[in-house]
């Protein structure tokens, strides 16, 4: 990366150099430009020891502050769970266009029958959206089912400009044509930068 990263984790504990080494640092350098852009600048926060969350992060004054509880957690999944968390923070930094089009895409899926989910939280919140046609008023879920797929999908993005990635099938994953779809999306708003491909 040219410059000063945009991010950074201060003083993780020594047991956790090489998780960080070879798996979080090469996630997050993968982040596209225009995320950095939009969320200002990262610091990240290992807690190696008993916390009651996984992960947790605050936005203000262009400072992203993300905590990770690195216990007893898979390297790999560290990274990924920190990409998720920029996933979230980044959904309240889409702009007016993006937001109506992530709606849109939602539901040609929902409309085409597709019951999977990019991971276990969208899949949940889908679950609660469309139990029934009461539920699928809901603005608050339609919103927190928003909020948790293109969090979801924003980390397997970056997940697979990082390194190359297994598509998961069955019922309760997304076929690979529509999550083709959503990725080819997000590329288009945060395309990535130079050296990394979305697709080999």
């Amino acid at each position: 990366m040219c410059g000063a990263a945009p991010f950074e984790i201060p003083d993780p504990p020594a047991e956790l150099e090489s998780a960080v080494k070879q798996f979080l640092l090469p996630a997050l350098e993968a982040v596209p430009e225009g995320v950095w852009a939009r969320l200002g600048r990262c610091r990240i926060q290992l807690r190696p020891g008993e916390v009651e969350y996984s992960s947790r992060w605050t936005a203000e004054e262009g400072l992203l502050e993300v905590e990770l509880a690195a216990g007893d957690v898979e390297a790999h999944d560290l990274a990924l769970e920190a990409l998720l968390c920029l996933g979230q923070a980044l959904w309240d930094e889409l702009e007016a266009p993006e937001y109506a089009s992530w709606l849109e895409a939602l539901s040609r899926e929902i409309r085409a029958g597709v019951t999977g989910e990019i991971d276990e939280a969208a899949l949940e919140q889908k679950r609660r959206l469309t139990e029934s046609r009461v539920a699928a008023r809901s603005r608050r879920r339609l919103e927190r089912y928003a909020r948790a797929s293109f969090a979801g999908t924003f980390a397997e993005y970056v997940h697979a400009l990082w390194h190359d990635v297994t598509v998961r099938t069955g019922p309760e994953h997304l076929p690979p044509d529509w999550l083709r779809r959503r990725l080819e999306l997000v590329s288009r708003w945060f395309p990535p930068r130079p050296g990394y491909r979305l697709f080999p």
